[in-house]
């Protein structure tokens, strides 16, 4: 009798659980079959005049709603991102705006993936077109797209992932003429994935000015370890050669110094530009052939997992941002286990000479990794406030030291900050208070570095 309960049980669960995947997926397949039939009424196109007739009718079906996260598809679409931003940072998401320069294996990548994590508008630009080359590193493009323009390929597959999400694609080139068709509307993050730097010191001047929030990607040719990719300020990629001649421009043209955030890989390129050969087969000048003026035609060797992983870290930090999420990105610090052993001597040493013994170190060389690299990106306290923080990064071991920020508290990971020699001589010649009360903000900075020690190591 038991038996038959519990096969009777068995039946009507699975009974139920098919009824309730088929009632949501007939939802899916309705809902599908409409945002067909009404996304095949209207194409953006870069100076369409009914375009912005086309957004007002997507805002009249209701697709921009601030309640999008209680549609039942929606929400279980996104529900990952839910349970791991939480409700009210993925409603943040859903409601931003945001826009993608360039959209070819580094551009596609990432906005695929804030479309797949909810942004619920998305401007997307580019004047090229896909072609036969580029689908080894494309994020959704297929030999059916080859000759159409990228951001309407783009469009057209997203549309079939999120159609709630409003996507305007404008097939034209970012300049001086169109910058205020594109940044005009305010959008909460600008991504710049362009390879032209002209074109890319254009657009990050213009977002500093209109003081948008904006990452840039730099060189993802010609390389291959996807260990040595990073995000920092563009002060600090002096290992990328695009980073190095955009930092230049940036600063002759608009006097920007730092404070744009950047995608870059610490690897050399391992190739070089191939040369560029016209029809007959004989080496010819690329000048000659290109389409938009200062635009390459030659072609940079590209393995297609490393821009994709590019994109990828992009969407991640614009995200976070977007939700509101705290994330300590690993720094630039070009240092080895040497360094880091000297700098656990000279604490050692110190404290002898200071204090009388060493008793009170509590620190290993490990955690002087962590306190080095982690929490003061291998420079001075004193320099985490500079602008120029490039210039300000330590290159020479011999110029720091770690001390105590609480002279009656012991030297451990809690209490250990990263001074010169001669400001660590003035720091121990005065008080906290002093501190607190002359200089407000580097007291503050220093409390919150060392409180988010305490959280990292649960203390």
């Amino acid at each position: 009798m038991a038996e038959r309960w519990k096969s009777a049980t068995l039946i009507a669960s699975g009974a139920l659980l098919g009824c309730s995947a088929s009632l949501a997926l007939y939802k899916l397949l309705s809902r599908r079959a409409g945002f067909h039939g009404f996304r095949n009424t209207k194409v953006y196109l870069s100076g369409s005049p009914d375009n912005n007739d086309a957004n007002r009718r997507l805002g009249d079906q209701g697709l921009m709603s601030l309640d999008l996260l209680k549609d039942e598809i929606v929400s279980e679409q996104l529900t990952r991102n839910i349970q791991f931003f939480g409700l009210e940072s993925q409603q943040k998401v859903t409601e931003s705006f945001v826009v993608v320069i360039g959209l070819g294996g580094v551009g596609s990548h990432a906005a695929g993936m804030l479309l797949r994590s909810g942004v619920g508008r998305l401007m997307l630009v580019d004047f090229d077109q896909v072609s036969l080359s580029s689908l080894n590193r494309h994020a959704v493009a297929t030999r059916d797209d080859v000759g159409t323009p990228k951001a309407l390929c783009l469009q057209k597959h997203f549309a079939s992932i999120f159609p709630e999400c409003k996507v305007e694609a404008k097939v034209q080139l970012y300049d001086v003429s169109t910058e205020e068709e594109i940044l005009g509307g305010r959008p909460d993050f600008v991504l710049d994935c362009i390879d032209n730097i002209d074109t890319k010191v254009a657009l990050l001047g213009a977002c500093v000015r209109r003081n948008l929030k904006v990452i840039s990607a730099t060189g993802a040719g010609a390389r291959a370890d996807p260990t040595r990719i990073r995000i920092a300020d563009l002060s600090q990629s002096s290992v990328d050669p695009l980073s190095r001649a955009v930092r230049h421009r940036l600063r002759r043209d608009y006097g920007i110094e730092g404070g744009i955030t950047v995608v870059f890989s610490l690897e050399k390129p391992k190739a070089k530009l191939l040369p560029f050969k016209g029809l007959s087969g004989d080496e010819e000048n690329p000048s000659d052939y290109q389409i938009v003026p200062g635009f390459r035609v030659r072609i940079i060797p590209v393995m297609g997992t490393v821009p994709a992983i590019f994109g990828q870290v992009m969407a991640s930090h614009v995200l976070t941002q977007l939700a509101g999420l705290s994330v300590h990105t690993e720094p630039v610090v070009n240092l080895d286990v040497d360094h880091y052993r000297a700098l656990h001597q000279r604490l050692v040493e110190h404290e002898e000479t200071l204090y009388g013994t060493a008793m009170h170190v509590q620190v290993d060389v490990d955690e002087v990794v962590y306190i080095v690299k982690e929490l003061w990106h291998g420079r001075s306290a004193r320099d985490q406030l500079a602008r120029d923080v490039g210039r300000g990064m330590w290159r020479s071991v011999n110029e720091l030291i770690l001390v105590r920020w609480d002279q009656s508290k012991p030297a451990s990971v809690l209490n250990l900050f990263l001074l010169k020699f001669q400001e660590a001589e003035e720091h121990e010649s005065t008080t906290l208070d002093q501190i607190r009360e002359k200089e407000p903000d580097f007291y503050s900075m220093v409390t919150h570095v060392l409180e988010r020690a305490a959280l990292d190591f649960g203390l």
